[in-house]
């Protein structure tokens, strides 16, 4: 089978080396294009995908956007029997999804029809899901709302972090992925119609959408924490300056204090009132620092024991 891979992110390079290691005839692969990296924003660097497609001596593409008589002329002259999508970052028109001989399938990161959108894996942790997955999907022009093909469950652990969970969906969908492949070549698998009544969202992650709000529970502050850990970063603020939060645990409610107002600090980490029980964090990150141990940035005179972070800020209309 020939096949043209989309992708761009460290999510997507299971699926592109599983094809490759599985024999399956990798006829190019569409990325985004170089980014500027680092202070200066004097060095390019290429996507995680595109780094793999190298050194297999692959044909890669780098579209500003996957359009185009030109564009879609290359891609035609490929004859690739199938296209597979894993994160690629923008929306594929219907020209080039109907392209190949035998469509688009493409890996997303949740347990379709739940979690359509940019961030299933961040939304699963969110929301206090205590199971996942990946769906291998036919792609329509419509959002995530392809017929199934095939779905790997896996269960979501406790403190699992967005990073974490993310590494395993990944791998978890490269085998899948080559399942699904495998039966198309056996004469196809059946393909499921999604339930557009039982469908969710998990809308992309936006500033906004970082910034702690101290008043709710310690457990849905963990979770934010957490779907945001390692990157963006969960947000909040102290005496006018912005501070990340990562490593997020349940703490003892040991002292009855304000929500947001920071109980101890210790060699264990940083424990914050919440609206219903307190939060433990194991590492900060101040604007435009490295990340530091609680007890280093109060030894910096970051913040003191008593503290109070402040409300999250209205959101801009």
């Amino acid at each position: 089978m020939r096949v043209l891979f989309w992708g761009t992110p460290e999510f997507a390079t299971p699926a592109l080396r599983a094809l490759v290691g599985e024999g399956f005839d990798v006829v190019g692969v569409v990325t985004q294009p170089d980014r500027a990296v680092g202070r200066s924003r004097s060095v390019l660097q290429s996507s995680p995908v595109k780094q793999i497609a190298v050194v297999e001596g692959i044909h890669v593409f780098q579209p500003e956007r996957p359009r185009g008589d030109q564009f879609l002329g290359e891609l035609a002259r490929l004859e690739a029997d199938l296209s597979v999508v894993v994160a690629y970052g923008h929306i594929l028109p219907k020209t080039v999804i109907d392209l190949p001989r035998r469509g688009t399938v493409n890996i997303h990161g949740s347990l379709l029809p739940a979690l359509r959108g940019a961030a299933p894996i961040q939304a699963a942790i969110r929301e206090g899901l205590v199971e996942t997955g990946v769906t291998i999907m036919r792609m329509v022009p419509a959002l995530d709302a392809g017929p199934i093909i095939l779905q790997a469950r896996t269960p979501v652990l406790e403190d699992e972090t967005y990073g974490e969970l993310s590494l395993r969906l990944s791998e978890l969908g490269a085998l899948a992925l080559i399942e699904a492949l495998s039966l198309m070549e056996l004469g196809g698998s059946p393909e499921e119609s999604q339930d557009d009544a039982l469908a969710t969202y998990a809308s992309k992650i936006d500033r906004q959408g970082t910034w702690i709000d101290w008043s709710a529970s310690a457990a849905t502050v963990c979770r934010l924490i957490r779907s945001l850990d390692p990157k963006p970063g969960a947000l909040t603020m102290l005496r006018g300056a912005e501070l990340k939060l990562f490593g997020a645990r349940l703490a003892p409610h040991a002292v009855s204090m304000a929500p947001g107002q920071i109980q101890s600090v210790d060699d264990e980490g940083m424990v914050i009132a919440c609206g219903e029980g307190a939060v433990r964090v194991t590492v900060v990150q101040p604007a435009g620092k490295r990340r530091l141990s609680p007890n280093d940035w109060i030894r910096g005179r970051g913040a003191a024991v008593g503290d109070r972070f402040e409300p999250a800020p209205a959101a801009v209309s």
